[in-house]
This record gives structure tokens, sequence and C-alpha cells, in this order.
């Protein structure tokens, strides 16, 4: 049997109807911020990603999928988003577009050759927003809250900003000569990794994973004590924004990312998720002002985040968040002969062009098995064709809750379901989750998530 490839998942059934929920949230909250969506090419010339995300980074070094296609080209698969919306934006001169900043969301797959563990893919789905053409602190403010806001949304609690500046290349080429001193002496004492870090990027050092919680990284310089005047105000003023926004955040020396193109403004979002530990990160970014530039573009400044929709779809299932999922239909066709058939062949398609969620039978099972099968599929009403009622003119239709029958006239019964339903939808059990909340499961779209 084959089966799929280690690291990856199939998602169907409920658990991607709760996958669609949350993409159609970032969806509502990116229309409101005024962000719109850019779909990139899920692999992109390997140069991209070794001089966009960076060669010291481990991404590059260690996890990318990388591959020669058949005109001798060296290609990758995405290994994150920001690289190749960024060089959508040059390549597509956006630069230019009299609508500054340019303000973008994405939402798609990124593919990385990691130990595959709880929260962790190496077939990832990740959502990203980025604004270029701005360098105004109070985008860095806005971006760290549309984070926010889409875990508060969802339900998660505890919510947790970290913020931290990497200051201008000023201020870290001060901060790099500092770290590398610092750790000269105790090389001996540090892994593989960091090693070759303290030479191609002593930052990344305080971003490891397996001396992270030493002695000697705990006393390492703070990179806060480095940063030159202006570098300070810009932090100050994004700390302003963030109080006024009411955005709750700590300053955390020690955040400095995992990727080469990021300066200033950097953060993480976690939330107090029972089983966790100390993993609870769930979505980071920051401010890239030299990505653009390195690029081959203008020198354009950057801000964006990123988060891993598996990792958050977890921290859900782990605190067992409901999530308003609409598990039903609207109408359920029934059929016993032919002739009856071939009017619900039709009654289906008007249906559902009619904005009505329709299914019928497909497998011949008879009228007994057709309304176990209405039961399975949570239909609202039933349908119920029959020979005689139709040269009447006429159709019974069932309430599946009350269990109460009606004939309807052919030409009254859409105006029939619409009305019936507008009525029921405030008691109906949808299938959803949470029986307690005030579904919104039949809100018209955007109107079904409140600020």
């Amino acid at each position: 049997m084959i089966t799929k490839p280690k690291g990856c998942h199939d998602i169907y059934g409920i658990e991607a109807k709760k996958w669609k929920y949350i993409s159609n949230l970032m969806d509502a909250v990116c229309e409101r911020y005024n962000y719109e969506f850019i779909r990139t090419p899920i692999f992109e010339s390997s140069e991209l990603y070794h001089r966009g995300v960076g060669e010291s980074s481990d991404i590059v070094t260690k996890e990318t999928y990388d591959f020669v296609d058949r005109g001798d080209r060296k290609m990758t698969l995405r290994p994150e988003g920001t690289a190749g919306v960024v060089r959508s934006y040059i390549e597509n001169k956006m630069y230019g577009d009299s609508k500054q900043p340019i303000k973008l969301y994405y939402n798609g797959t990124m593919y990385r050759y990691e130990r595959p563990q709880s929260g962790r893919d190496r077939e990832l789905t990740q959502f990203g927003v980025e604004v270029l053409g701005s360098d105004d602190p109070m985008i860095d403010a806005e971006v760290i809250s549309m984070a926010v806001n889409i875990y508060k949304l969802v339900g998660l609690k505890g919510i947790k900003v970290n913020i931290n500046s990497l200051g201008d290349k000023e201020s870290r080429n001060h901060y790099r000569q500092a770290l590398v001193e610092y750790f000269q002496p105790h090389i001996d004492e540090m892994c593989d990794d960091c090693k070759n870090r303290l030479e191609k990027n002593p930052l990344r050092i305080l971003d490891c994973k397996v001396d992270g919680d030493s002695e000697l990284m705990k006393n390492a310089p703070k990179i806060i004590d480095y940063l030159n005047e202006e570098s300070k105000e810009r932090f100050d003023k994004v700390q302003k924004y963030l109080d006024l926004l009411d955005i709750e955040y700590v300053v955390n020396p020690r955040i400095v990312r995992g990727l080469d193109y990021y300066d200033h403004t950097v953060f993480e979002v976690e939330a107090m998720v029972e089983g966790f530990g100390s993993q609870n990160v769930l979505g980071a970014g920051g401010r890239y002002n030299g990505l653009v530039k390195e690029l081959d573009g203008p020198e354009i400044p950057g801000m964006g985040f990123a988060m891993g929709i598996g990792r958050l779809m977890l921290a859900i299932e782990k605190e067992e968040i409901p999530l308003p999922i609409d598990n039903s239909i609207d109408a359920f066709v029934m059929y016993v002969s032919d002739t009856e058939k071939d009017y619900a062949t039709t009654l289906v398609q008007e249906l559902r062009m009619n904005g009505f969620k329709v299914d019928t039978e497909y497998t011949g099972r008879g009228l007994k098995a057709q309304f176990k099968q209405a039961d399975r599929l949570n239909s609202k009403f039933l349908i119920i064709l029959n020979d005689e009622d139709l040269k009447n003119n006429e159709i019974k239709v069932k309430n599946n809750i009350t269990k109460e029958e009606q004939l309807v006239e052919l030409d009254y019964l859409m105006y029939y379901l619409d009305e019936m339903l507008s009525m029921d939808d405030e008691s109906y059990d949808c299938g959803c989750e949470d029986h307690e909340h005030k579904c919104h499961c039949h809100d018209e779209g955007d109107d079904a998530i409140k600020f």
C-alpha cells in the first residue's frame, strides 16, 4: 500500500471543516485590516532563499527541499512565505503602485525537511502577512495586533507577546562584535552549530535550541544595551502604539528570530496551551528593512509575521475550544421510482443553484436507508418525492426535527424552504461542537466573525 510521506497529513471530514473555518476567519480579519491576498509559486529559484532567508539559517543549511529541474535550474520548495512575497513585489513593480504601503497576506503550504514531531511537519500550512513600503512604527504595532486578534478570536487564552529590537545596521554591528568577544573564550562549550554561527551570524547563537538554557546564553550581552539613540526612539514608539492598541507585551531581549533578514522590531506570540510546555510560541515575525534591496529591488522597508495553522489547530484541540462548524445540510431529496429519480436530478440542481445546501441518494438504497442517510448528514428537511404528488404539482416536505410534514406546491417550494430555514436556524442543532453558544454557523460572510 502506498502511504503518505513522513511528516505530511491528510486533512478531511470534520477536521477539514475546522481548517476551512480558521482560514475563513483569517480572511475576514485581513479584509478588515485592508490586506489583500497574494499567491506565490510553491517552488522558486534556490537563490531566492539563499539570499533572502540567509545562508546561515537552519532553514537553508539543513531543511530545504532542493532539486534540479529539466532545464538544469536549481529550484527549492518554498520553506517560508516572506521571500517569495518580496520577490513578487519586486518583479511586479508593486513599489510603483500609488496605494502605498502594499499590505498583503498569504495562506499556503511550505516544506521543510526536519524531524517530524508534534506541531512540526515537513509539509506545513502557513498563514502570514507582509507590509511593504512603510517604516512607521505604527505598522509594527498593527501587524502584532493582527496576530493577537486572530488568536483571541479563535478562543485561545493567556495570549502573551514578547518583543525586542535588533536595531539598525550600526547597532547590530556593535552588538555583533560584543557577542563575538563574549562567546569566543567559551567556543569549546558550544554546540557545533553555534561554533559555525560565531563568525557567520553570532546573533543566531542566541536562538540555539541546544544550548539555549545554559548559563552562558543567559549571561550573554543584550542587544537592547547596544541600540543607538535612533533605534531606541523607534522601539519606544512601537511600545507606545502597542499600549494605545491595548496589546499586552513583554520586552524580552532574548528574542532574535531565526532568519537573517530581520532588523528593528522582532516579536513572538505565545498562548498558555495545556501540554505545549515551553514550546508555546504560535506565531512570530518582525521588520526586514533591508530584504527588498538584498533581492535586487529598491530600498523599501518591510514588516510581517507568520503562523503555522497546523500548530494553531493543535492548540485548539488541546484547549478543547469549540468551533462553530456547520455540519448539516438544508435538505435531502428522497425517491424510489425511476421517474422520481429523474425529477430528483433536476430538483437537486435547481435547489443548489438557488443557494440551498442539498444532497440526494446515489447508491440505490431503499427509502428506509435513505432516512438513515439523511440523519447521518444532519439534514434539516427531507424532500420526499412521490409520483402521485408530482402529478398533482405537489411535493412532500418533512421537518427532520419536529417530524411535521406538509404538501407544498412545486412553484412555491423555494420560498417555503427559505422561510422555514430562516425560522429554524435559531433552534436547529447544526452539528456544531459548541451547543451552548449562540451559533453563527448560518451567518452570512464576514458577519459571522465578531471583533
